[in-house]
C-alpha cells in the first residue's frame, strides 16, 4: 500500500490531490474514497492508500489516514487569558446586536463587519 501525504483538498468541492512518497506523483482523491466519519483533509496529512488508474490518470480507491497533520494554527494560537477577553468582546458586540434586533433593527454595516470579524478570529482559535 503506498504512502504519502495529502497536497491539497477542497472539502466544498470534494476532492483534492495526495502526492505519492514513493515517486512524487499526484493522485487524484474524491470525497467517496474518504474513510468514514472523516469529510476533509488537511494538507500534509500522512496517509495509506490504494490507487487505480482512472480515465485522467491515477486516482485513489481507498485511504487511511496515517497520522494527522500538525496544526500551525494550534500553535499559534493565543493564551487562554488573552481569549477570554476576546470570548467577552464578542458577548458584547452580540448583546448589542440581540437588543437591537428585538426592536426589529439588524445592526449598521460597520457593527456588523466587526461582530462577523471577531466572530471569525474566535472560531478559528477555537478550532485550531
Amino acid at each position: 500500500m503506498p504512502r504519502g501525504k495529502v497536497k491539497f483538498y477542497d472539502a466544498d468541492k470534494g476532492f483534492g490531490f495526495v502526492l505519492d512518497d514513493e515517486d512524487g506523483q499526484s493522485v487524484y482523491v474524491h470525497a467517496s474514497n474518504l474513510p468514514g466519519g472523516v469529510t476533509t483533509l488537511r494538507p500534509g496529512t500522512k496517509v495509506d492508500f490504494d490507487m487505480v488508474d482512472g480515465r485522467r490518470g491515477p486516482q485513489v480507491l481507498t485511504l487511511q489516514l496515517v497520522d494527522p497533520a500538525p496544526s500551525v494554527m494550534r500553535a499559534r494560537r493565543p493564551k487562554p487569558q488573552d481569549m477570554a477577553g476576546m470570548v467577552e468582546d464578542l458577548i458584547r458586540l452580540l448583546d448589542d446586536a440581540s437588543n437591537g434586533l428585538r426592536q426589529g433593527r439588524y445592526p449598521d454595516r460597520g457593527h456588523s463587519q466587526k461582530i462577523a470579524t471577531v466572530m471569525r478570529a474566535v472560531a478559528d482559535n477555537f478550532e485550531a
